[in-house]
């Protein structure tokens, strides 16, 4: 039998950066992409090379190519960890795993490397995967630790929380990550919101700007670390939009979160540079009256609009600068 799993992307909708600093956020499931696992019983153990993994090219601009969109490594490297950290948790957790054996093969429709959390769905799934395979059940709050300790411990990946969770609890979440609340429980406080609450989102992403997971989060990490005011302020301001934000969906104040959402990318500026052709991706979209953020680390965005005629011009202008406008499937 062929076990199959499944986990979407998402987009951050408040408080990212945040996440990776004891913040706040609140994130969406993006399910009009995804990335699947197969996993089925063989006498050896398998991992199955993907496209993106395989070393025989077209020439020498397809390497080029290659290596711009997924860098110098695949996706098998996400497969193996997430093996690992699945097999460490096991023998923590004193969960005895039945002896067999399996071929693992993943495919992706996430745009690689544009903010859309395309590596850890691919961990998330493969979690699924072995987790369905040999009938262990990981609580859901624990989950996203996991995956995230594949992507950081294991392969040194730049990355926080919030991707992780959303991938396990889907739908629309907020997620609080107090250091006090962590430390007592090993995870963050994390409370689903009714996607019917939300109001409507586009999201919108250039190729092109594809770069290595971590590489635009500039040296923010090591100026928090050395204890710089400003941007441990600006760090606060953003999980404090968050938990704004998170007011104003429960009382549908659309406009005040349409405010929200602007301010989250202006206070992003203070603390981080942002390429020209992530600037015009944002401003684009402001032009024609919708609100803009990075989804992610950049390379895709995601907004609030009107009506149809907004999203019509938002689809026009941003097609002109090649970018793709996508409305977000969450349920």
């Amino acid at each position: 039998m062929i076990i199959e799993s499944r986990a979407f992307a998402r987009a951050g909708l408040l408080g990212n950066p945040s996440d990776g600093y004891f913040g706040k956020t609140i994130s969406i499931i993006v399910r009009n992409f995804s990335a699947t696992v197969s996993i089925y019983e063989t006498p050896e153990l398998v991992i199955e090379d993907s496209e993106e993994d395989i070393n025989r090219f077209r020439n020498i601009y397809h390497i080029v190519d290659s290596v711009k969109l997924s860098g110098y490594y695949g996706g098998n490297r996400l497969i193996k960890a997430a093996i690992k950290k699945f097999c460490e948790y096991c023998l923590k957790e004193s969960v005895k795993l039945e002896q067999k054996n399996f071929t693992i093969r993943y495919r992706t429709s996430i745009p690689r490397q544009v903010g859309m959390a395309g590596s850890s769905a691919i961990v998330t799934a493969t979690m699924r995967s072995l987790m369905r395979f040999y009938n262990v059940e990981i609580p859901a709050e624990v989950l996203p630790g996991i995956i995230l300790s594949a992507e950081v411990d294991e392969l040194g990946i730049n990355a926080g929380l919030q991707d992780r969770v959303i991938q396990v609890y889907e739908g629309c979440v907020y997620m609080d990550f107090n250091k006090k609340f962590m430390d007592e429980h090993n995870h963050g406080y994390y409370e689903p919101i009714d996607p019917v609450l939300l109001p409507k989102l586009y999201m919108a992403y250039k190729t092109e700007l594809s770069k290595v997971s971590g590489a635009t989060f500039n040296n923010v990490k090591e100026r928090y670390l050395n204890g710089d005011k400003f941007v441990i302020d600006v760090l606060g301001e953003l999980a404090a939009v968050a938990e704004q934000g998170k007011d104003a969906l429960l009382a549908r104040d659309y406009s005040k979160l349409h405010g929200l959402i602007d301010r989250n990318f202006d206070l992003r500026c203070k603390i981080m540079n942002i390429s020209a052709s992530n600037m015009e991706l944002v401003n684009t979209a402001r032009s024609c009256g919708a609100s803009a953020k990075f989804s992610g680390s950049g390379g895709a965005i995601i907004g609030m609009y009107e009506d149809d005629e907004m999203l019509q011009r938002l689809i026009v202008n941003l097609r002109r600068i090649n970018a793709r406008v996508i409305k977000p499937i969450i349920l």
